[in-house]
């Protein structure tokens, strides 16, 4: 048994030194693409050449501005699609612009870099804002593999140094999103959107979906430390919603709802630990006429916020000017927040039916991201949906061991 004990002890040791030296690579790696990626970028352009004129055609579907916009950047497209050229005007240009072409007058940088402007002889100054532009495009997959193997890195750092907190199968969930999440941020790099780059935005999402997921998992333990990550998961949320000019009722109800939940639910599930593992949070069930009346106020929240939100005039080059589509995700995304707020409460009052809400609201989420291409957040939803059902049974099994508490919610 001694021998046993021992050669256990020293295989996890083995295994947790394997565990350190792949974080420290997968950061190293990070750090170089990331040095790798800047340098592409800042490449002095070198000498310039004049090529040539090249007919542009302007992309109209993918400009959808209003007066509340300062700056609007129209897209023209050579006819073959392989060269293009983006121009930016103030609104009161943009609203007299009545071209549907252009001509573009293109250059070569000594380093192999084609440029295309709206005039010629341009300056030094502008010369090198192009070639930097095109060049970060270029290069997008290098920094989403630098910031995939940084977040990669934390998590699996999270699961080594913490270890005796999750079980085995939960070590391979966690880390087996997060491989899925970085493997498609670089297969389906994002766009540009409202003059954020993809880049960017690619980090938001993949930062997103480790501090949810962690997040989740934490609850399913009924860990009560589950709510200061959500804490940060509220805030990235919030800054993905500003960056990307969408899913405002969403993001109303995680700055004035989400944030003051977590601090008032850790509060009170610090107050309800278990009698017998206090690790532990006690939990409970609703009853069916609670049930009723929640499902009632979120259909009554849907229409009423889904009506109110698409009736402001707000501009974002997110939907490419879809206005049916805009509309349809205003309204899944008021359902979503009445749900996420439901959700919330069940959280704060400890009921196993905030489970349920998670399925409702991964589902929701799940058709947004399909209807905007946001694919690498199909895999949080993956993620959701997979550790809804092991915290549900997680849950539930602890419910029915337990005579449910006879205290006030509180």
């Amino acid at each position: 048994m001694k021998e046993f004990l021992k050669n256990n002890m020293e295989q996890n040791k083995k295994l947790k030194i394997l565990e350190l030296v792949l974080i420290a690579c997968m950061f190293l790696a990070s750090l170089i693409c990331f040095i790798v990626g800047t340098s592409q970028v800042n490449r002095n352009p070198g000498e310039v050449s004049y090529v040539g004129t090249v007919e542009l055609f302007r992309d109209f579907d993918a400009e959808d501005y209003d007066e509340d916009s300062t700056k609007c950047d129209v897209l023209f497209v050579s006819e073959d699609g392989e060269k293009s050229m983006i121009v930016t005007y103030s609104y009161e240009d943009y609203e007299e612009l009545e071209i549907d072409k252009i001509t573009g007058y293109e250059y070569k940088t000594s380093t192999n870099v084609t440029i295309i402007f709206d005039h010629l002889n341009p300056t030094d100054k502008e010369i090198l804002a192009k070639t930097k532009a095109v060049n970060a495009n270029n290069n997008t997959i290098i920094f989403n593999a630098a910031t995939s193997l940084l977040i990669l890195s934390i998590s699996l750092g999270v699961i080594t140094f913490f270890a005796k907190q999750f079980t085995t199968y939960e070590k391979i969930w966690f880390i087996s999103i997060m491989v899925l999440a970085t493997i498609f941020a670089i297969i389906f790099p994002e766009e540009s959107a409202n003059g954020v780059s993809g880049i960017i935005i690619m980090l938001l999402y993949l930062l997103d979906t480790f501090l949810n997921i962690l997040c989740e998992l934490l609850i399913s333990k009924q860990s009560k430390w589950n709510f200061i990550v959500s804490v940060g998961v509220e805030i990235t949320e919030i800054i993905i919603c500003v960056v990307l000019m969408y899913r405002f009722a969403t993001m109303i109800t995680t700055l004035l709802f989400w944030l003051p939940i977590d601090i008032l639910s850790f509060i009170n599930w610090a107050k309800h630990k278990d009698k017998e593992q206090e690790e532990l949070t006690a939990v409970r069930r609703l009853k069916g006429w609670q049930e009723i009346l929640v499902i009632s106020l979120i259909v009554v929240w849907t229409v009423v916020i889904g009506y109110f939100i698409s009736g402001l005039n707000i501009s974002t080059d997110f939907f490419g000017g879809n206005d049916t589509l805009e509309t349809a995700i205003i309204y899944i995304d008021a359902c979503a927040s009445a749900v996420g707020i439901a959700n919330g409460l069940f959280i704060f009052f400890r009921f196993r039916e905030q489970w349920i809400a998670w399925y409702i609201c991964a589902l929701l989420e799940a058709a947004i991201n399909i209807m905007t291409g946001q694919f690498v957040l199909l895999i949080l939803k993956i993620g959701y949906l997979t550790n809804t059902t092991y915290g549900y049974i997680k849950w539930t099994k602890y419910v029915n061991s337990r005579k449910e508490e006879k205290l006030t919610l509180f």
